[in-house]
């Protein structure tokens, strides 16, 4: 069994000297950069069809569901926006369905919102958590690259917000809940779960191609990202197909996985915060040592981890 963890818990049991469980190997494959997995497209657009009606995309940059209904397409993410004609135009093409009435925004990243402008402007409703609208009203830093990205047009922000909990809609005879997951990747995570067809859509939550980013500017941190996989791991089932923002379909075990591997870092890194120690020290103690051979060099993901607990951290300090 799985257990929340929050703040202050992490807190008290660094405090008592508690120590943290092990992690098994996990299915997704390892490459070599957090910077990698984020933002390099492949050569090529792919597809695999999950059911009759739901498609995953690859190779726009980010995973992209497609699901099929008698009034068009709902879309969940769009890809990088140099990849966006391709992508729809293959995504019409394959499915048979010209127009999108729906998109799902999974957070503000480019990787995830490259097709909000030509999908909005078309009028399709656009549903994401509230920050991420408020974050692509801006230009913001995409991390671990050298640029900045928004803000987007008002058609292509998202239309269709919400603030906490879960909310449902229905795709043809299908419903969809999408959730809150705090802050987590960033502030406004959601995850979109088609519920007939058991296929969970988990964002950047959820890493399948690598270390992942952890966005420290917009809310970002490494507690948040074990609790986001929490909440993920109680939606999910051991039947469900979840769809990481970068990587192939994983299970719920894979969630499990990961869940126990950040708790585990997180652990870590609060104990290097209790020593003093700044950034370049904790990456030369090599906190995820044994996750390396998977997952790739570490450095820059165990830089962001590090440095996302600071605000966090500060006020139960003293």
């Amino acid at each position: 069994m799985t257990h929340s963890v929050d703040r202050r818990g992490f807190l008290k049991r660094l405090a008592g000297g508690a120590a943290a469980a092990s992690l098994g190997a996990l299915a997704a494959p390892a490459r070599s950069s957090a910077a990698s997995s984020a933002s390099e497209p492949s050569s090529a657009i792919e597809s695999q069809r999950l059911t009759e009606t739901l498609w995953l995309y690859r190779g726009d940059g980010g995973n992209v569901l497609a699901a099929r209904d008698s009034e068009g397409l709902a879309l969940v993410d769009g890809g990088l926006p140099e990849r966006s004609a391709a992508l729809l135009a293959r995504i019409r093409a394959e499915t048979g369905a010209e127009r999108i009435h729906t998109l799902f925004d999974t957070h503000w990243h480019p990787c995830q919102t490259g097709s909000n402008e030509p999908i909005g402007n078309a009028g399709a409703t656009i549903i994401a958590h509230e920050n991420t609208r408020l974050w692509l009203c801006y230009a913001n830093p995409v991390p671990l690259e050298h640029r900045s990205y928004g803000p987007l047009p008002a058609q292509a922000r998202p239309n269709k917000t919400f603030f906490y909990g879960a909310e449902q809609v229905t795709v043809g005879d299908e419903p969809v809940e999408y959730g809150y997951l705090l802050q987590a990747h960033t502030d406004g995570d959601m995850y979109v779960h088609f519920k007939k067809s058991n296929v969970l859509a988990a964002g950047g939550v959820v890493s399948g191609a690598g270390w992942p980013i952890i966005d420290v500017h917009t809310g970002g941190w490494i507690v948040g990202m074990a609790n986001g996989l929490q909440t993920l791991i109680g939606v999910a089932d051991a039947g469900t197909r979840i769809i990481p923002a970068h990587g192939p379909v994983l299970t719920q075990a894979d969630l499990v996985e990961q869940h126990r591997m950040y708790s585990i870092i997180a652990f870590r890194l609060q104990r290097a915060i209790r020593k003093g120690l700044g950034p370049d020290e904790v990456v030369a103690l090599d906190p995820t040592a044994e996750f390396n051979a998977k997952w790739g060099d570490p450095k820059a993901f165990v830089k962001m981890a590090f440095e996302s607990l600071w605000g966090h951290f500060a006020p139960d300090a003293s």
